[in-house]
């Protein structure tokens, strides 16, 4: 006690008097701009209530009366885009940049009379203005797709996005479908691949291609011969404004775009989406975090995302409705870090496999085991005030730590919203410290125009999706074969609202496979009620197949488990119904996997590495445990794998563009690889 003592009444040298006053100014400073916590809407233990038959709506509903739009001069994304034009006072709308320039920018106003000179430009070619003439926008994420999907809507034609992706089969079946005239084309690559296809006869219906970029005047003496008229966007643009037509807008009920997905087997669907629901799936999303974000003209987003998929579209429609600025990134994803820093984007629409090739690379920079202490207590302590709903920048811990990571998103982002895919919930916690922004996630499908559930402002809890958005309803329905029952909060997620299509396009059957007669969306996934209210995915309906011993496996569940594991990148598990368990194809992380190897004594190339039969055990050690921590019953466990060097990837055919498994093509290219991992089991 006397050296206790000792210490507390014992001079202190200089130095130490110095450190102490430091921390306090520091506490001090921590204390005054330690900002408010985030307002919710609702109450976070109670964030959904029941309705007659057994479905649950959003708690920040008043009542049961669905949303279909957020601002009541804007019914249609025309009326959208011509209330962004008002309150930005014709601010900057559309921007654009070449490596190592800024980015420009093209006005509300600018992009509005460009819109009506096209749409001019194709009337006066013979298009008829009315939901029934469907325009094909073939192209990368650029100003002129905007421009083009807006000539649409300002003269009440349908947009259908076609994917840069699609396999030329694809492209094939859906201008053919929908008896696509025209199409809107960004270079002469994709010209190429259109006019081929009309060479053989396999579109015949393709009269017009309309080009963005400059191209060669043999591309028009090709077209000319097999019937095609190929002139420049510009030239389109002049005849309309030469030849202007009164706008002639759309209504909320009128079709919109028709946004074919790319599904893992079979020919895209094309779901066709009005007015209505892509407004409302919009409103209802801002409707969900009003209480602490609301859009502004100042606000600038990046796209990068396919803007031929709805969550993408329902963002930009968010953006337009409050006058705020989208800046494209130049079309690389390699620079995408070059284009964010430059940008400085406030609000990011973002994918899972992107966050975790940031988290990946936070974590393995810390290498020392102090670094790596130092890290995980300062992601600890500002989750914690994460938790309590304090979202900021400007903790000690921000910048010590973080600043870093925040400015490789060029440092202003406030809003970052993840979806298409589920995130890991030890990723999201991580950003949620490490960022300082608000991190939405969010679940739907094309069908139901992007979203049908968003998180909650100040809800940190991860693992859910959230609850439903103001625009629909949810309910869960038994799905008797994979033992989920309605009466114990689980079940096949199914969606009613303002936000769900009309159908896909002369295909009533797999309308009436997707919509019942009561006009519920049946999603394919299993949902589970939480006992807050929020809705979490569990399983998926559609992807199960039967072992030999007849018990039912949902592969993608177990995916999600295991990718979980630090060495790897991607995994596809696989079941033969001959046989009694499970085998997978792992592909590694190419960050992760050298240290991996070296902690077994193990050095090599990449490539060399996935060959080595210790380090492909051990990597099996690791997902078998991450089985077990998750619940996994035996049958779930893979009992073999091979360790593949290439990624799955949208070009080389092995993903759809929402980066979900292509898993008939998967089977068929490692076909040899699984028969040779059944054989060594037996």
């Amino acid at each position: 006690m006397d050296c206790l003592l000792q210490l507390f009444f014992t001079p202190l040298p200089m130095p130490a008097i110095i450190s102490l006053m430091a921390l306090a100014a520091a506490t001090l400073f921590y204390l005054n701009n330690r900002p408010n916590p985030v307002r919710s809407p609702a109450d976070l233990n109670c964030q959904t209530t029941g309705i007659k038959g057994g479905a649950r709506k959003a708690a920040l509903m008043e009542n049961n009366n669905l949303m279909s739009y957020y601002y009541s001069e804007a019914k249609t994304i025309y009326e959208v885009f011509q209330r962004g034009l008002k309150v930005s006072g014709n601010g900057p709308c559309l921007g654009y940049r070449k490596s190592g320039r800024p980015y420009q920018w093209l006005r509300y106003k600018q992009v509005s009379d460009r819109a009506e000179h096209l749409g001019s430009g194709l009337l006066h070619r013979g298009l008829q203005p009315n939901p029934g003439t469907f325009i094909g926008i073939f192209a990368q994420n650029r100003p002129e797709w905007i421009i083009g999907e807006l000539a649409c809507y300002t003269y009440s034609m349908v947009a259908v996005p076609l994917y840069d992706t699609l396999g030329p089969e694809a492209l094939v079946f859906i201008i053919d479908t929908a008896d696509i005239t025209t199409v809107l084309c960004d270079n002469d690559k994709k010209v190429e691949t259109l006019l081929q296809n009309r060479e053989k006869g396999l579109i015949s219906a393709l009269k017009t291609i309309i080009v963005m970029d400059s191209f060669s005047s043999d591309l028009g003496e090709r077209g000319t011969k097999c019937g095609v008229d190929v002139v420049a966007l510009q030239d389109v643009e002049a005849v309309g404004k030469a030849n202007p037509r009164t706008p002639i807008p759309p209504k909320p009920e009128d079709l919109s775009i028709i946004c074919f997905t790319s599904g893992t087997t079979g020919n895209p669907k094309g779901a066709m989406l009005t007015h209505e629901n892509v407004v409302a799936d919009a409103a209802g999303v801002i409707k969900s975090f009003e209480t602490s974000v609301e859009p502004t003209t100042d606000d600038v987003s990046i796209s990068f995302l396919p803007l031929a998929h709805m969550f993408e579209r329902v963002v930009q429609v968010v953006m337009y409705g409050a006058g705020a600025k989208v800046g494209f990134f130049q079309g690389d994803i390699r620079l995408l870090p070059d284009d964010m820093k430059t940008l400085q984007p406030t609000i990011f629409p973002v994918v899972p496999r992107l966050l975790n090739r940031v988290y990946d690379k936070v974590q393995s920079g810390a290498k020392s085991p102090f670094k790596k202490w130092l890290l995980n207590f300062a992601v600890e302590r500002k989750y914690a005030e994460v938790r309590d709903g304090i979202i900021r920048k400007n903790s000690i811990w921000d910048k010590l730590i973080f600043n870093k990571v925040q400015e490789s998103f060029g440092g202003r982002v406030r809003v970052m919203v993840t979806g298409a895919a589920p995130i890991s919930p030890s990723v999201l916690n991580f950003l949620r410290a490490a960022l300082g922004c608000q991190i939405f996630e969010g679940y739907g499908q094309t069908e139901c125009t992007a979203g049908c559930t968003f998180t909650m402002p100040g809800d940190a809890t991860p693992g859910h999706v959230g609850a439903p958005l103001p625009c629909n309803f949810v309910k869960l329905v038994d799905v008797e074969e994979m033992n989920y029952f309605a009466s114990n909060g689980e079940g096949e997620v199914c969606i009613k609202g303002r936000n769900v299509f009309k159908g896909y396009l002369k295909d009533p059957e797999k309308t009436a496979e997707a919509l019942d007669k009561d006009g519920w969306l049946h999603t394919g996934d299993i949902g589970k009620w939480l006992p807050s209210g929020v809705l979490k995915i569990i399983d998926r309906k559609k992807n199960i197949f039967k072992l030999a011993q007849g018990e039912y496996i949902a592969p993608e569940k177990i995916e999600n488990v295991y990718v979980r594991s630090g060495p790897v990148a991607q995994v596809f598990v696989h079941g033969d119904s001959l046989q009694s368990c499970l085998v997978a194809i792992v592909v590694p992380d190419s960050e992760v996997l050298p240290e991996f190897a070296k902690g077994l004594g193990c050095y090599g190339t990449f490539e060399e590495l996935c060959k080595n039969k210790e380090v492909k055990k051990a990597i099996l050690t690791d997902m078998i445990r991450l089985g077990k921590e998750s619940g996994l019953k035996s049958f779930e466990q893979v009992k073999d794998l091979h360790v593949h060097p290439e990624q799955f990837t949208i070009e080389n055919g092995l993903l759809t563009p929402t980066l979900k498994a292509k898993r008939a093509e998967l089977k068929t290219l490692f076909q040899t690889q699984i028969d040779s991992l059944y054989a060594n089991i037996q």
